[in-house]
């Protein structure tokens, strides 16, 4: 169970995080479609997982890698973004958010 102030900060990051994916696309990340699907925060809001939702992309695996190898960028421009509205800017864990893939499947099967 998450308390009220792990959500509103897990809600400003994914909102933060979807704004700089959006400006910084083409630039940084090869022009890949990247949605923030979800954003959990540790009780100590230290750490963030955060999900992400490629679109169009055939190698997800390559895609995070990308975003991975960026996450000390992203973190710095998040940071100059929310630095007055947290105490401390929390580490970022990228995860590939496979849930569509999962709907898909389980659609898939009941169809047939």
């Amino acid at each position: 169970m998450s308390s009220i102030r792990q959500e509103k900060v897990a809600n400003l990051i994914k909102q933060e995080l979807s704004i700089i994916f959006q400006q910084n696309t083409s630039m940084r990340f090869d022009g890949t479609f990247i949605t923030v699907t979800l954003v959990r925060m540790s009780p100590d809001l230290g750490v963030a997982k955060v999900f992400l939702s490629f679109m169009a992309v055939q190698d997800k695996e390559k895609a995070l890698r990308q975003v991975k190898s960026q996450a000390t960028w992203i973190r710095k421009t998040l940071a100059g973004v929310i630095g007055k509205q947290v105490r401390r800017i929390p580490e970022l864990h990228f995860y590939i958010d496979d849930s569509l893939d999962y709907y898909d499947a389980v659609e898939q099967a009941l169809k047939s």
